[in-house]
């Protein structure tokens, strides 16, 4: 499989204005690069604004055609968290199963979990991905879509057969 190109996506008003550091977009950089082994094409931190959240996701899938979007953060039940609103009217198509599986996976964890409104799906051959602000959060969801992630990337690109199976480097 070629390289495979992410954009990072952190949506906090604090972290915007430098209130405190983006912990959960270094932590997603990190992993992104050392346990997946994938390139980090372009990262961004913005504050909470609707049409921000899409200008970026827009221009990160249509312009800049890469192959997986992270979001963190915006994902709550607070008025300010508006991701998956601002997600989900780009997507062509949705991948329920994942922002299902994270949210499973993290119920097991705390039980806060079930307050995260993230969603998941496809726009192009972009695969986006909203994850939960918190560090913890984002841990746990790597730990799942590490394992699946590299296949998923795969189907988009229309890989077949044992292109399409790689897995997550621990």
């Amino acid at each position: 499989m070629e390289t495979v190109r992410v954009g990072i996506l952190t949506i906090s008003d604090r972290a915007a204005r430098g209130i405190y550091p983006d912990e959960s977009g270094a932590l997603l950089r990190e992993r992104i690069a050392e346990q997946m082994g994938w390139t980090v094409a372009q990262y961004a931190v913005i504050p909470d604004d609707m049409e921000a959240i899409q200008r970026i996701l827009r221009s990160w899938c249509d312009e800049e055609g890469l192959d997986l979007i992270l979001t963190t953060g915006g994902t709550g039940l607070s008025p300010r968290d508006l991701t998956p609103e601002a997600t989900r009217p780009l997507l062509e198509r949705e991948a329920p199963g994942i922002a299902e599986a994270l949210r499973f996976y993290s119920l097991q964890q705390t039980p806060f979990a079930m307050l995260s409104r993230g969603v998941a799906g496809v726009r192009g051959r972009t695969l986006i991905i909203n994850l939960p602000g918190s560090p913890r959060a984002v841990r746990e969801a790597m730990e799942i879509l590490g394992k699946v992630l590299p296949h998923a990337i795969a189907i988009l690109r229309g890989e077949t057969g044992p292109a399409a199976e790689h897995s997550f480097r621990a």
